[in-house]
């Protein structure tokens, strides 16, 4: 049997590249080796009576035009808060709380901890400058690959020159350090360059700078949602449309190999025991670039992954020694032992192959902006991210998952009256309803290599060899995942553009 495409794994990217092409006519064969689609971007119930975003758990990058053009059906909504960092100085609790839209409140908070208005004014022009550029790089995620000079155009016009020295030229951390003078402010606005990624905010090889990028643009404004209804949502959605343009979409069919010049390509796959070869006149990669590589028998260098996820379930939420309301706290991102010197010394400690005795990381409530995905009156989700815990640490991934959960229930404890033990949702025999995941774990279950939820490092949306980011060696094969450039992250993106190069589109 010949197709016109055929798309290798089933995440949320190879169903936006399937709905494209499966609506231009084309006939597409969608093959992943689970037995549901969705990669990461699925709801899950690891405990009865809950729908977890297991993997990916909010939306930033995905544009209203790939929802406007293929018809999704799905709620994306916003937090009450953006975030809260619990602080402890000289014995006496307190926190800075920032609002969605930064007010009279998140002044006040600021003031507190700072003593005066200047860090808070300082926070304000710095978002001020990166929010017209989110809004002026955004559209160009869904054109054809521009060059260095004219992204560097666009950010000159749109905000001046500071910005694209503060952001594409000098490390991530040389420009917090030069622009806000609080350790904590600092951080708190760092932990967006290190989320997923393994770097120092000083590196000279500004992988900090790209992921912090791509926090700050997504949609044209930055902003992180929840998916009513949980990742799953989405997912269904996609696989809806995909399969009502005409897609055909084949779960427990694990491929085996692709074979592929600039003429023809074949894929080879296993499904209920039966091997089939299934040619194609091109092959759409929503598979990380390492895993591509394996498949078609080339080396295959795996990338790092630098996180660890929690998903707790609890009876109720704890309160804070602060006083300041759970219910606000944890309505956003409530940032963990995330001050710019811990992230440094958190970096150093894990690339050396140690274990920090304070574990910065981030934490979400997504009950208080979605009750749908719990069935209990009382029950809260918890979902902590991990930073700077890359697969190296977890040789021994039982024991040091175990290790690392219990590390990170005593950061927590650190700031709140009572314990999170206390509050955990626990089952018949007692056990707490608590279930993490390291890059180990990413690895084994979505074939993620080196569990890296971006399939690769995130390079910058431009380059100057012209085409969608998209392109392999061979004109036949071309990636449509997170691993694409401009991929990263629940935004369908990497399949837009892949579709898009496939169709010879201009923009």
């Amino acid at each position: 049997m010949r197709y016109d495409v055929v798309v290798v794994g089933g995440g949320h990217n190879a169903l936006v590249a399937a709905a494209y092409l499966a609506r231009a006519g084309r006939s597409v064969l969608v093959l992943e080796r689970l037995g549901h689609v969705g990669g990461a971007a699925v709801s899950a119930s690891p405990f009865p009576g809950v729908r977890l975003s297991r993997y990916s758990y909010l939306v930033s990058l995905l544009p209203d035009r790939i929802v406007s053009d293929l018809g999704l059906r799905i709620q994306l909504r916003s937090r009450a808060v953006s975030s809260y960092t619990p602080i402890e100085r000289d014995g006496v609790h307190t926190g800075l709380l920032v609002e969605r839209t930064p007010g009279a409140a998140t002044a006040d908070s600021f003031r507190a901890l700072t003593g005066s208005d200047a860090e808070y004014e300082r926070w304000n022009r710095f978002y001020a400058d990166l929010s017209r550029m989110a809004a002026a790089l955004a559209p160009t995620l869904l054109e054809p690959l521009p060059t260095r000079e004219q992204i560097r155009e666009v950010v000159v016009r749109a905000v001046g020159e500071h910005v694209w020295q503060d952001v594409f030229e000098q490390p991530l951390g040389r420009t917090l350090l030069q622009t806000f003078t609080d350790d904590t402010v600092r951080g708190v606005v760092a932990t967006d360059g290190l989320i997923g990624t393994h770097t120092s905010l000083e590196s000279a090889d500004l992988l900090a700078n790209r992921c912090f990028l791509y926090h700050l643009i997504g949609n044209g404004t930055g902003e992180w949602r929840v998916p009513v209804g949980g990742m799953g949502c989405v997912t269904r959605e996609l696989e809806r449309v995909a399969r009502s343009a005409g897609a055909t979409i084949l779960t427990g069919a694990d491929v085996l190999a692709i074979d592929a010049d600039d003429e023809s390509a074949q894929v080879r796959y296993a499904h209920r025991d039966t091997e089939v070869v299934v040619d194609a006149a091109h092959v759409l990669a929503g598979v990380a670039p390492a895993e591509l590589d394996r498949l078609r028998g080339r080396p295959a260098v795996p990338p790092v992954g630098a996180q660890f996820k929690i998903n707790i379930l609890l009876d109720r939420l704890p309160r804070l020694r602060s006083g300041v309301p759970a219910s606000l706290a944890f309505a956003g991102t409530f940032h963990l032992d995330e001050s710019y010197s811990a992230l440094e010394a958190a970096y150093r400690l894990t690339a050396a192959g140690s274990i920090p005795a304070r574990l910065p990381g981030e934490t979400y409530c997504h009950t208080l902006t979605d009750r749908s995905i719990v069935d209990g009156a009382e029950a809260h989700t918890l979902t902590l991210f991990g930073l700077h815990m890359p697969g190296s640490l977890f040789a021994d991934n039982d024991a040091v998952r175990a290790d690392v959960v219990e590390r990170y229930l005593s950061g927590m404890n650190r700031y709140l009256l009572d314990p999170l033990e206390e509050c955990l949702a626990r089952d018949t025999f007692g056990t707490p309803r608590v279930e993490a995941r390291t890059p180990v774990d990413l690895e084994s279950e979505l074939r993620m290599p080196g569990g890296n939820i971006f399939h690769a490092d995130l390079s910058w949306p431009y380059a100057d060899g012209g085409g969608w980011g998209v392109e392999t060696d061979v004109s036949t094969v071309l990636v449509c995942g997170a691993g694409a450039r401009r991929g990263g992250g629940v935004s369908g993106i990497g399949g837009h553009n892949a579709a898009m190069a496939l169709l010879g589109r201009t923009g």
